[in-house]
């Protein structure tokens, strides 16, 4: 596999459905991480623009939440409560001590909990949703496939929402 010139690996052309899900999730975490490279704490909790205070670190450890349910909660059944009650367990509000180097090793501790969680696992196994969660999907059960395709989009979406905080704090574009 080969990697971008800022290091993020480039999914496969040709893959197996497994291995595409997997590689362009991974693309998105690496590029999430790449967002927050480089910058220190105070620009790592820089927020976008008014009203939103939306910030990268806000961004990863609600990305830390969101592996941590879909993959500990949802898919293996874990009991796997939200670790930052703020803003309803979302993750975004970012306690005042908790620094970006904090942050960013929970979420890869997440990340690699995720990926140990799903190995050897079939796209056709599912998890269990809450029946909360369920009336909004319109089932319980949910198959690691729509989990993994539903991780890429959430990632993607806040990846854009990356790209615009850290155009706000040094400039930097694209990726």
């Amino acid at each position: 596999m080969g990697t971008t010139p800022d290091g993020r690996p480039i999914p496969p052309p040709q893959a197996g459905e497994r291995q595409m899900l997997e590689s362009w999730l991974d693309f998105h975490r690496a590029t999430l991480e790449l967002k927050c490279a480089d910058l220190d704490d105070h620009q790592l909790r820089t927020a976008s623009v008014p009203p939103s205070s939306m910030t990268l670190l806000g961004l990863v450890q609600h990305m830390a939440e969101v592996e941590r349910n879909w993959f500990q909660r949802v898919f293996a059944g874990l009991d796997a409560p939200p670790l930052h009650a703020g803003d309803a367990g979302d993750g975004f509000a970012v306690a005042p001590g908790r620094g970006g180097d904090e942050v960013l090793d929970h979420w890869r501790t997440e990340v690699a909990r995720s990926r140990e969680l799903i190995a050897g696992s079939s796209l056709e196994d599912t998890g269990k949703l809450s029946e909360q969660e369920a009336a909004h999907v319109g089932d319980q059960g949910v198959s690691l496939r729509w989990i993994l395709v539903h991780m890429v989009e959430e990632y993607a979406r806040h990846n854009g929402h990356a790209d615009l905080i850290r155009e706000r704090i040094d400039g930097t574009t694209g990726a």
